[in-house]
């Protein structure tokens, strides 16, 4: 019979499984060690629709979530009697594709009897950083940008951060895959943007993120993005020609730069030594470059990510996973998936 009470060991297995999005993913840790990670994805499929179809998603997760858990059991080199937890995504999400994920990890700790601990999507990209620093501690500042969220976090502890600025309306990522539609540019729109911007030189006129009269606390998306599309249209309204690298570059320096300035800024207020990164977005380029320049600048050190445990993931699952592990956090097996859930 499935138990709620298990005991907490040290350096626990723990099998992570991912699938809110178009990404089918499994991975496989060892305390903070990563023992494997595989990700299966949708993504080319999505691409001749525009974006993510959420049907033909949870079509696809419930393909592939065994072979990818069986894979990553058999590239870390451990056998199912061997995990001592499974660490799932239950939001946030499309419905349908979170509870594909959800139903095999409350079915494997089940047979297993071993705890199942349900994982906050976006705590996952904040813990991806203890991927790249396995000697990371809090406290800390991270920058958090995806397709949902964006905002600077305060990381007090393993469990507890607060949050320091946020989005008011849209988050970054969702700007650059409008910006990218707006512009022409296929599916994945995010990655797209990039390329284009590395050949933009000419500035065009777009208002910045920050919210003015805010504190430094507010971002907003939605005016830039109509900004964007503004300009484009009444460029093609009256017969002009535009430069699209131009408005790819101007767009996210605009959409990067007060994240990176506030950023920096709160790690130097509060007297934190170091800076991380999470989410989607924080596997650009730009924003990796200039995350980086600004720490330097001011004396702190900077723990990135790398890129393939920016996007989903279940490397980063797992990685959260051990942090509500330790903390005795385990979910009961009626836990439901939530397609929206608080940042917290």
């Amino acid at each position: 019979m499935y138990t709620d009470k298990f005991t907490i060991k040290q350096n626990p297995v723990i099998l992570g499984i991912e699938s809110s999005c178009d990404e089918t993913a499994a991975a496989v840790i060892r305390g903070r060690k990563l023992l494997s990670s595989v990700i299966f994805s949708s993504a080319s499929e999505q691409a001749k629709y525009g974006g993510v179809v959420p049907e033909i998603a949870s079509r696809a997760h419930t393909e592939a979530v065994d072979e990818a858990v069986s894979e990553a059991l058999e590239k870390a080199g451990v056998k199912k009697s061997d995990i001592d937890a499974v660490a799932v995504t239950y939001g946030a999400g499309l419905l349908g594709a979170l509870l594909v994920g959800l139903s095999f990890a409350k079915a494997f700790a089940y047979a297993l009897n071993v705890p199942l601990i349900a994982v906050n999507h976006i705590r996952g990209h904040l813990a991806a950083a203890y991927l790249s620093d396995e000697g990371l501690e809090p406290p800390y500042i991270t920058l958090l940008a995806s397709g949902g969220h964006t905002a600077v976090l305060y990381t007090k502890s393993y469990t507890e951060f607060e949050v320091l600025a946020s989005t008011y309306d849209d988050a970054a990522g969702e700007a650059f895959d409008k910006v990218a539609r707006i512009l022409s540019l296929p599916y994945p729109g995010g990655p797209n943007v990039q390329r284009l911007a590395e050949n933009g030189k000419n500035t065009v006129p777009l208002p910045t993120c920050l919210v003015k009269n805010s504190g430094g606390q507010r971002f907003s998306y939605s005016g830039l993005k109509t900004a964007v599309l503004n300009y484009c249209h009444n460029k093609t309204q009256k017969g002009e020609s535009f430069n699209r690298e131009d408005v790819a570059c101007s767009f996210q320096r605009a959409a990067i730069d007060p994240l990176v300035k506030k950023t920096v800024e709160s790690a130097v207020k509060l007297g934190v030594p170091t800076v991380t990164a999470g989410g989607g977005v924080a596997a650009n380029a730009y924003l990796r470059e200039s995350l980086s320049a600004a720490c330097a600048a001011a004396g702190k050190k900077l723990v990135l990510p790398e890129i393939k445990f920016c996007t989903d993931n279940a490397a980063m699952i797992a990685a959260e996973g051990l942090l509500q592990y330790k903390a005795g956090n385990f979910a009961k097996l009626d836990i439901n998936a939530a397609a929206q859930i608080p940042l917290k």
